[in-house]
């Protein structure tokens, strides 16, 4: 090897003790949901003024994570961050919506406290919402470094650049997939297993939509494949487990497997 393949190495290694880890940049986001949703952790701020400089502090953090890790080098960052700040209102709006839609949704939920604190479903939905809003201000690293972060901690996939309206409700989740020019609507319930893909996965495609759409109230059981950027659900509709859509379902359908299943009392193997 030579002196020049070392010296490259060695100036990748200077520019990336200069990024914040992934660990880091996702305790980030931690912190702000912790600050919207103190359930979710002890921390208790003793005055409004306290939590104004957490705020503020964490819009600090942001601006420097975007300049270390070259978010947006023409951009102006520290404009980016408080744009991006002033639309955590909304993020909090639009993610009371989601823990009323699991709430409201889940018999098995006991209080809003316990969606909070202990539904992966919630917790995936946070870091897509946070992340989605960095997306969509043109910043694109950060966004994936957080639901990537998600989708190691809950099993659910969820692309930052998915539009995902209010309302949105992920039971257990484990292994759902969400791409990224998939479009949800409103009051839409989604079970484990469930992808929401592309039918092909070519680079040609990249600026294409080439993941399904959702309308409003639908609900998507467990294990479902709905595939295609043509694809739509249409309102309404209901689709059972394990099936698989690459065509458009007219509003207000049921589709559902026709697999037979029979039970025999004859145990031939004495088991």
């Amino acid at each position: 090897m030579n002196e020049e393949f070392f010296r490259h190495i060695f100036k990748k290694q200077q520019e990336a003790d200069a990024v914040p880890s992934n660990k880091e940049i996702s305790r980030w986001a931690l912190e702000l949901i912790r600050l919207l949703y103190p359930e979710q952790s002890k921390r208790t701020l003793s005055s409004l003024e306290e939590l104004k400089n957490e705020f503020n502090k964490l819009e600090i953090e942001l601006y420097k994570m975007m300049e270390a890790t070259k978010a947006c080098i023409h951009c102006d960052n520290a404009k980016l961050a408080r744009d991006f700040f002033e639309q955590v209102p909304e993020i909090y709006r639009l993610l009371n919506t989601d823990i009323k839609a699991i709430f409201d949704g889940d018999p098995a939920a006991k209080s809003e406290f316990e969606v909070i604190r202990a539904y992966p479903g919630f917790y995936a939905i946070s870091f897509y919402r946070l992340a989605h809003s960095l997306y969509k201000l043109g910043i694109p690293l950060l966004p994936r470094i957080f639901t990537e972060y998600a989708h190691s901690k809950t099993g659910i996939d969820i692309h930052p650049a998915a539009q995902i309206d209010e309302y949105f409700h992920i039971d257990h989740g484990t292994g759902i997939v969400i791409g990224e020019t998939c479009k949800i609507g409103k009051n839409v319930k989604m079970y484990q297993g469930v992808t929401l893909g592309a039918l092909s996965v070519h680079k040609s495609m990249a600026d294409t939509k080439r993941h399904p759409t959702i309308g409003d109230r639908v609900v998507v059981y467990s294990g479902a494949t709905i595939l295609g950027g043509e694809t739509i659900i249409g309102n309404d509709s209901t689709i059972g487990g394990n099936v698989w859509i690459t065509k458009s379902i007219p509003a207000g359908s049921y589709v559902y497997n026709t697999a037979e299943v029979k039970i025999s009392s004859d145990n031939k193997s004495g088991k």
